[in-house]
């Protein structure tokens, strides 16, 4: 370029170099790719006006990547001796609290000792719960001293997933529990045991390949929840293990329990007050006690149940087959529900409505009772391993009504129908009298 001199030709320069930038400006792809000019950096440009040099910061906006939170990154030794509680209770934090699609995380292979845990939300973007290792409940009883109803609690979260992968095992470790339980010492006091795992006001909850077992108490509780669906869970406990019913589901609405097995020593699913639209299919159910709507009704409450159906199952050598017990005393109603396409197998009272249900030491007949109507018992066949196999023990002054039998054939036993309109359609046998 020709030198400039003099106070003309120094003008021409720079009026030539200003013009020669806008054109070679126009010729500069500008990285957006768009003909608009418009700015999508995920970043932002800030001029430092101390140096006039162009930095770049970070964006804040929210990520929408998904995260993984581990319990091993936080301390949890898995070794099946050391007291992993605060460290998972620091991850539930971390998981809780973190933006984006975020697994918490129980790693494979591991054996996790836990005292009463409380998972609770809401949480940000939480939206799955792994666990691929094994939880193993604290024996010592004083490690419940906070809480003696629960051992692990999972509340106010939605869209939630619980997932168990291949090998995930949820164990209560309940045995010291049955041995000072006063159904099984009767010179024990009658104290209360935890539920080995609750889940407490979720919306829409998938719960999947679970493994239960042991419980100190009941196994599995599900309360207050709506849109719940559990498939796939396999729940243990021995026989005479008392009062670990299997999946116990208290005001609860839309919820299908399907291809799972239960074998425990109490219901192997238990429905209580303020359930509705319980399906139930595919259950594999024994030992145990069988597929029981209530107790309700206790010490005089009113108690709502409606829509239950149970569509496929199997019971074996359970001490009740489907059941709906009632206290006296009680209100409420217990309806639309139907039974169908069940196989028993030496179950004791394969079919029974018991309106005049007691636990106690003294039971006196009383003025009300839960109104049940609207039960339908369809193909359902099998063997009773007692003299009687269709019970309906119904009050008087609030008698079973719409009790449809279709299509019963249980051998075995005959039918006791006091205070019940029965109506017979297809083959059944035993018949009511």
């Amino acid at each position: 370029m020709a030198r400039c001199s003099g106070s003309l030709a120094i003008f021409l320069c720079v009026l030539l170099m200003l013009t020669s930038c806008q054109a070679l400006g126009s010729n500069i792809d500008d990285g957006y790719g768009h003909e608009d000019g418009s700015f999508q950096s995920n970043s932002l440009i800030k001029l430092n006006n101390e140096d006039d040099v162009l930095t770049l910061k970070s964006s804040d906006r929210p990520t929408t990547e998904s995260s993984t939170v581990s319990v091993s990154n936080f301390g949890a030794k898995g070794d099946g001796k050391t007291d992993d509680t605060q460290a998972f209770k620091k991850a539930w934090k971390k998981a809780c609290s973190t933006n984006g699609v975020t697994t918490f995380l129980i790693p494979k292979g591991k054996t996790y000792l836990l005292k009463s845990t409380r998972f609770r939300g809401p949480c940000k973007s939480l939206r799955s719960f792994q666990i691929l290792g094994t939880l193993s409940a604290s024996t010592k009883r004083s490690d419940y001293s906070n809480d003696k109803n629960h051992w692990l609690i999972l509340e106010d979260i939605n869209n939630l997933s619980i997932d168990g992968g291949s090998a995930g095992i949820v164990d209560g470790n309940g045995k010291i529990w049955w041995q000072n339980s006063c159904k099984i010492d009767k010179s024990k006091p009658c104290t209360k045991a935890p539920t080995a795992l609750t889940l407490y006001n979720l919306e829409n909850l998938n719960v999947k390949n679970l493994r239960v077992r042991d419980a100190q108490q009941i196994q599995i509780s599900i309360e207050k929840c709506n849109n719940v669906n559990v498939k796939n869970v396999k729940i243990t406990a021995p026989g005479d293990s008392p009062n670990t019913d299997g999946i116990h589901i208290v005001a609860t609405k839309n919820i299908q329990i399907s291809n799972s097995d239960i074998g425990t020593g109490d219901d192997c699913i238990s429905i209580e007050d303020g359930s509705q639209n319980v399906q139930i299919k595919d259950l594999t159910c024994g030992p145990g006690h069988g597929i029981s709507i209530g107790s309700l009704g206790d010490d005089n409450a009113k108690a709502y149940v409606s829509g239950v159906n149970v569509d496929g199952a199997t019971l074996s050598e359970t001490d009740n087959g489907v059941r709906i017990k009632t206290y006296q005393g009680g209100s409420g109603t217990a309806k639309n529900i139907k039974f169908q396409n069940i196989r028993m197998e030496n179950v004791k009272n394969p079919i029974i409505i018991d309106q005049n249900y007691c636990d106690k030491d003294k039971c006196e007949q009383q003025e009300s009772a839960v109104q049940v109507n609207n039960v339908v018992y369809r193909n359902i066949k099998g063997t009773s391993a007692t003299d009687v196999a269709i019970m309906f023990n119904c009050s008087e002054k609030y008698p079973c009504q719409g009790i449809v039998l279709e299509n019963v054939n249980i051998k075995g036993g005959k039918a006791s129908c006091e205070n019940v309109n029965v109506k017979d359609k297809g083959s059944v046998s035993p018949k009511c009298p």
